[in-house]
């Protein structure tokens, strides 16, 4: 018996880290945090174990936990005190996020990112002002009356609200901001917005593939940003479909994105994995709250080890080809690593 390729001898344990091929460190890793301007105390979120909606008060104190464990970036998501039909709290000086910001760069160092969306603003959930959109009205269905409208995101009008909030964060004290709608043209507006106030040194992380997943339901909780009708699925991205991923971020590679994030994360590692192989950019991936979620349930029912599987997760995210990963499990991995 021939012996002399035996791929065991390296996995001993004294050998085993030296050869290990992926590497994860807590500087890799993004914590989201959500603040609640409808409440004076922490909120627990049902369907994330282990976080809570923060009021602005303890924004600082909530950032300060996640730095002691290694984590060096917060990604911001705000709950408003009210919603409206264009939400316009989301670009609000006194806002949320904006209060958030300026407390936690003036007493922290944490690099803050923002979510730049309008999902949590709206009064209807969507992710910018809707228009409504007729398909067919003048056809008559097969099977009886005419088709009904339709309505969808009016995409130029949520491109001058996303213009107004990302350079709102940047006022407060962001350090990159990361728009999540989906919105045709949304990294080249927000590039020039940025730009024309003085803020060329913030970056923009951009959702340049994001899909319409059913991974998405315990953080739409989180952050009350659940559409009150219908879907997103006509803003946001077929799970079928890996080539048109690379459409996507191609587009936002030319219109000045600096990092580029698919979400969501385990159920798309194809996808993370052709991005990494294509772009140069940095590349970012978000663990998503059903992801977070499911591991959770399992172990509860004593199926799963949540500390390994939830460390077995982020690696496999991480030789897909992931430079940052934004997850709900930051702070418990980083302090095992």
């Amino acid at each position: 018996m021939d012996l002399t390729h035996r791929p065991r001898r390296l996995r001993q344990d004294r050998v085993r880290g030296l050869v290990s091929e992926t590497s994860l460190e807590p500087a890799d890793l993004i914590a989201p945090v959500f603040v609640d301007a409808t409440t004076d105390e922490r909120t627990p979120i049902e369907s994330m174990p282990g976080h809570d909606r923060v009021p602005i008060d303890e924004a600082v104190a909530r950032v300060e936990e996640i730095l002691e464990t290694g984590v060096e970036a917060v990604m911001l998501f705000g709950i408003p005190e009210s919603k409206d039909s264009e939400g316009t709290r989301a670009w609000a000086e006194d806002g949320v996020v904006q209060e958030a910001l300026r407390r936690i760069s003036a007493e922290t160092d944490a690099y803050v990112i923002t979510d730049v969306c309008l999902c949590e603003y709206t009064d209807h959930g969507h992710c910018g002002p809707l228009e409504e959109e007729l398909r067919g009205e003048d056809r008559i269905a097969a099977d009886g009356p005419a088709c009904e409208p339709t309505t969808t995101v009016d995409n130029d009008a949520t491109l001058a609200a996303l213009e107004k909030i990302s350079t709102s964060h940047a006022r407060a004290g962001a350090d990159m901001v990361a728009p999540s709608g989906m919105m045709d043209g949304m990294v080249g507006v927000i590039r020039s917005a940025l730009d024309d106030a003085g803020f060329e040194h913030v970056p923009i992380m951009s959702y340049a593939a994001k899909y319409e997943s059913a991974f998405y339901g315990p953080f739409r909780d989180a952050a009350d940003g659940a559409p009150s009708f219908g879907n997103r699925r006509h803003y946001q991205m077929d799970p079928a479909n890996s080539r048109e991923a690379m459409r996507e971020v191609r587009l936002d590679a030319e219109q000045g994105a600096d990092v580029m994030m698919v979400k969501p994360a385990l159920a798309y590692l194809d996808v993370i994995s052709n991005v990494r192989r294509e772009f140069d950019h940095p590349v970012a991936a978000y663990n998503v709250s059903g992801e977070y979620a499911m591991l959770h349930a399992a172990a509860e029912k004593g199926w799963l080890e949540l500390a390994d599987v939830a460390l077995e997760s982020l690696l496999s995210i991480k030789r897909a080809g992931a430079d940052l990963i934004v997850t709900y499990f930051a702070e418990d991995v980083a302090q095992r690593l």
